[in-house]
C-alpha cells in the first residue's frame, strides 16, 4: 500500500530532486574517496573474522577491540585511537576527554560560543554542579561567535594567550546554535591561529555529526584529540552503542583513565559480541553518511520550495549532516516532527510531543523512529521548544527512505 503522499507534495519532491544533481554528484565523490580510505585501512590491518569474536568480564586480550582502535587512528591520521561500547554516548566520550586533559586550576576555553546543551552540565555552566568540572576546580571561559555567526578568530587568539588555559574545545557542528557548522578547513584556520600564540595548549574537537562528510577530519589539520559517537556517522547505522576518541597517544591514554579508572584505563572493557557491528558499521559509514547528507540537502530544497528559511541552503557545501529549518511557530515544529516520525520504520504510529529531556534547559521534541535508540544517523528531527522555533533534522540510512520521511513531513505541514 503506497504512503499517503499527495500528488502535489510528490511533485514538489520531484522538482527538488531534479535541482540537486550537482550537489548529489559532489556528495557521491566524497563517499567514493572515503570508502577507499576505509577499505584501504581494513586491508592494511588485515581484518579477519577472528576480530569479531566476543569477550566478556574484564575483556582482556580483545584483539578485535584493539585492532579497531588502530584502524580508526589510521583513517583519522592520528597516533592513537580508542573505540569503545563503554562510552554511553558522544557526551560521555567528550566529557572523558575533558576530565582526562584538565586538572584543578586549569582553564577550559570554548572557542565558538557555548557548547552543546548536554556538555554544559559536564562543565558546570548549568545544573547543580555536582561532579562537574567546575566542582573540581576547572574554570570555564568562552569566546562567542561574531554578529555574523562566524568564529571570532582575533578574540580566540587574545583569549588563549593566558597560560592557565590548558584546553580549547571546538565544536564542529552547530548543536542548537544558529551559527554555521565548521568546515575542517575553518577548524584548521582556528587551530593555526591558536598555535601562533600558544603552541602547547591542547585543542580538542567535538567531531559529532561531521565524520566522513568531508575527505579529511579535524585531526588532520592540527587537532590534538577528536571525539564522537558511534550511533552517529562512524557507526554507519549498525553500531548499537559507543563512542571514540582519536589523537595524541598521551591524551587518548588520559581519556582511558577517565573512561574506566587510573591503572586500568583501556585494558578492560568487554565487547560482548559487538565487534562485528562496529567493524561493519565503520565500513558502511562513508556510504551511510552520504545517504544522510543527500537527505539533508533534499529536505532543505523541499522546505525552501514551501517558503521556509533553511540553513545550510540546499546549494551550500556541507560540513555535517544536520539541516536546520526555521519553522517560526511551535505548531509547525510539532507538525514537522509528526511527519518525520510517521516516515520512520520503527514507532511510526507514535506522535512525538515536547518533554523535559535530561540535560536540556527547556522542553525538547524529538522525532526518531530508529532501530538504535537515539541514533542520529537514522532519520530524526528534534527542536528545543523556544523561539525561534527551529527544527534540527539529521540522518537517513538510505536516501530513498529519508526522502519519503521529508515528503511526509511536508504533507503534514500542508494539512489544514
Amino acid at each position: 500500500m503506497p504512503l499517503q503522499i499527495s500528488d502535489h507534495v510528490r511533485a514538489i519532491g520531484a522538482q527538488a530532486q531534479a535541482a540537486l544533481t550537482e550537489q548529489f554528484a559532489r556528495i557521491d565523490e566524497i563517499a567514493d574517496f572515503n570508502t577507499q580510505k576505509v577499505l584501504s585501512a581494513f586491508q592494511k590491518h588485515r581484518v579477519a573474522d577472528t576480530y569479531f569474536q566476543s569477550t566478556t568480564g574484564y575483556g582482556y586480550d580483545d584483539l578485535g577491540r584493539e585492532k579497531l582502535g588502530e584502524i580508526y587512528a589510521d583513517i583519522f591520521g592520528t597516533e592513537d585511537a580508542m573505540v569503545r561500547i563503554n562510552f554511553v554516548n558522544g557526551t560521555h566520550a567528550i566529557a572523558s576527554a575533558l576530565y582526562g586533559v584538565l586538572r584543578p586550576g586549569d582553564v577550559l576555553l570554548s572557542a565558538v560560543g557555548a557548547p552543546y546543551d548536554t556538555l554544559q552540565g559536564v562543565i558546570g555552566i548549568t545544573g547543580d554542579g555536582n561532579g562537574s568540572l567546575r566542582e573540581f576546580g576547572v574554570e570555564y571561559r568562552q569566546v562567542d561567535v561574531t554578529t555574523e555567526d562566524t568564529p571570532d578568530i582575533p578574540g580566540i587568539v587574545q583569549a588563549v594567550q593566558d597560560p592557565h588555559i590548558k584546553a580549547v574545545l571546538i565544536q564542529r557542528s552547530r548543536g542548537y546554535a544558529t551559527r554555521a557548522s565548521l568546515s575542517v578547513e575553518k577548524i584548521g584556520e582556528i587551530i593555526k591561529a591558536i598555535r601562533s600564540v600558544n603552541p602547547t595548549v591542547n585543542v580538542l574537537v567535538d567531531n559529532c555529526y561531521g565524520e566522513f562528510v568531508e575527505t579529511i577530519e579535524p585531526s588532520q589539520v592540527g587537532a590534538d584529540l577528536i571525539m564522537g559517537s558511534l550511533i552517529k556517522n562512524p557507526g554507519g547505522g549498525l553500531a548499537p552503542m559507543g563512542g571514540y576518541v582519536a589523537g595524541r597517544r598521551d591524551l587518548v591514554e588520559s581519556t582511558a583513565y577517565r573512561m574506566t579508572v587510573p591503572g586500568i584505563g583501556r585494558e578492560c572493557g568487554a565487547t560482548l559480541g559487538n565487534n562485528r557491528a562496529l567493524y561493519q558499521g565503520l565500513f558502511m559509514a562513508p556510504h551511510t553518511v552520504a545517504q544522510a547528507t543527500k537527505t539533508a540537502v533534499f529536505a532543505a530544497k523541499v522546505m525552501e520550495l514551501l517558503g521556509y528559511r533553511t540553513d545550510p541552503l540546499s546549494t551550500d557545501i556541507r560540513h555535517d549532516i544536520i539541516q536546520m529549518i526555521h519553522m517560526e511557530k511551535p505548531e509547525a515544529v510539532e507538525k514537522f516532527c509528526k511527519g518525520i516520525q510517521f516516515g520512520a520504520p520503527v514507532d511510526s504510529f507514535v506522535t512525538p510531543v515536547p518533554w523535559a529531556m535530561p540535560g536540556y534547559d527547556c522542553p525538547v521534541i524529538m522525532a526518531a523512529g530508529a532501530f538504535i535508540q537515539g541514533a542520529s544517523i537514522e532519520l530524526s528531527a528534534d527542536a528545543p521548544m523556544r523561539p525561534p522555533y527551529t527544527v534540527y533534522m539529521q540522518g537517513g540510512l538510505t536516501y530513498e527512505s529519508g526522502k519519503l520521511g521529508i515528503l511526509l513531513a511536508a504533507e503534514e505541514l500542508l494539512r489544514k
